[in-house]
């Protein structure tokens, strides 16, 4: 059982860089605009093309990951992370560094999924709560470490240090996995290269129309694209039924829904997502511009949610194979809907900064409860050959569910500025959370008992 937490540990290396480098980079972007002398514009796409390029191939590498041998692919993921993070260290130029974010956020949706199906191969169900406890762990608190990294390395040296700062990090994980992670059987012949493209061009359309709408106004080309986006997702949904119908292999197979905690527990992740990776927004908003906190204070006041959530993780992930399914769950999310409606009250009031410790230890608890349980019961159900498609569809359900909740707390925050003065307007846009996790809540309610399967465990 050693071996399996070693290979677990070495996967969670390369997890845990690849998601904090949104919140790690967004800390540089002000330097990088100085030094490079870019638009705004043109910092803002800094961070939106690795996001871009990191969400819309999922569906087609989770799936790769069946075709190839998941060890494979995160190998060849990380290495080609790795040589762009250099490439974004030595980039001369705003256009260069933005080409090889690009790259760098392609690297990072081929090693992303892999993890995921991995733990779901290896360990026995019996086990699975305490893995995802830790993969949770990671995850979760990954976006919490970027602002307090970022603030640390863009003050004490430069912008150029985040990105040289994935390099030993990437290296390591390379090497840890190559050395600890088994290489397991494969589960699928072929990919349809119709439903591939098919799936890129809608997941394209559909996350470039929610990212830029706030930014561009939302133009009448830009709906264009996504009724461009949406009719691709149709007929790439009716390819999935047609081969399902002729007992050929689809990218997505329509029976991962029949399975109905995968089913709740991907429209419950969305919510997450929505919710999770954007709240630093507003909230180092306040802290930076109302407060007046420096942005490393800021990031240093952000670590005990962090910490809460590392410690309590893996903790609960092993209850979570205990108790029925949803009880950790539903407790989770309700206590995350807690601490944002806390968040909203407490920052609406411009209460003293050392008060927002509550609902910051509140959140990191909550974190802790809902992502290791809803992974460990959305996923362990899944037979070993759909593990790569449903880490997919999973991890695209988490991204686009972060997309969606960016643009829409961007546009809650325009609106509410308009009624409202600075802090009441940063507060009150977290009540969008608090309605969205509800909608998380009622789809965790629908888990049920099921049988474990006994897959193998290797």
């Amino acid at each position: 059982m050693t071996c399996v937490w070693k290979a677990l540990g070495a996967l969670c290396v390369g997890l845990f860089i690849t998601l904090m480098d949104q919140s790690l980079v967004a800390v540089a972007l002000p330097q990088i605009t100085e030094d490079l002398d870019a638009s705004v514009n043109q910092a803002v796409w800094v961070s939106a093309i690795y996001l871009l390029t990191f969400a819309v191939p999922l569906l087609v590498t989770g799936r790769l990951g069946d075709r190839y041998g998941q060890r494979n692919v995160y190998l060849m993921g990380m290495a080609i992370f790795v040589l762009a993070a250099t490439a974004c260290a030595f980039a001369p130029t705003i256009e260069w560094l933005i080409f090889a974010r690009a790259i760098q956020g392609f690297g990072a949706s081929l090693l992303n999924p892999q993890p995921l199906s991995v733990i779901n191969r290896i360990f026995p169900v019996t086990k699975r709560g305490a893995a995802m406890g830790v993969w949770s762990a990671v995850a979760s608190s990954s976006g919490l470490f970027g602002p307090v990294v970022g603030g640390l390395l863009v003050g004490g040296i430069s912008w150029r240090s985040v990105f040289f700062l994935y390099v030993p990090f990437g290296l390591l994980a390379f090497i840890l996995v190559a050395l600890w992670v088994p290489k397991l059987p494969t589960a699928v012949s072929r990919i349809d290269p119709s439903s591939a493209a098919l799936s890129l061009i809608a997941v394209l359309a559909i996350v470039v129309t929610l990212q830029q709408g706030p930014e561009l106004d939302w133009p009448l080309w830009l709906f264009g694209i996504l009724v461009v986006g949406l009719v691709c997702l149709a007929v790439f949904i009716w390819l999935q039924y047609r081969a399902q119908h002729r007992g050929e292999e689809a990218l997505v197979p329509p029976k991962l829904f029949s399975i109905n905690n995968f089913r709740w527990g991907s429209i419950s992740v969305s919510t997450l997502g929505f919710a999770v990776y954007s709240m630093n927004l507003p909230i180092m908003l306040y802290l930076q511009l109302g407060a007046g906190l420096s942005a490393q204070a800021a990031g240093l006041l952000m670590l005990p949610m962090a910490a809460v959530s590392v410690v309590s993780a893996p903790l609960l992930g092993r209850l979570t194979d205990r108790l029925p399914p949803g009880r950790i769950s539903k407790f989770g999310l309700s206590s995350m809907m807690t601490s944002m409606a806390l968040f909203a009250v407490l920052i609406a009031a411009e209460v003293p900064v050392g008060w927002l410790v509550v609902p910051m230890m509140f959140q990191g608890a909550a974190n802790a409860m809902s992502w290791s349980a809803n992974s460990a019961i959305s996923m362990r159900q899944l037979p070993p050959e759909l593990v790569g498609a449903g880490s997919g569809v999973y991890n695209t359900s988490r991204q686009v569910g972060a997309v969606i909740g960016a643009a829409a707390l961007g546009a809650m925050m325009q609106i509410n500025l308009e009624f409202f003065e600075f802090s009441a307007a940063m507060g009150l846009s977290l009540v969008l959370h608090v309605v969205v996790l509800g909608v998380g809540l009622l789809a965790v309610s629908q888990f049920k008992q099921d049988l474990p399967q006994t897959t193998q465990s290797n």
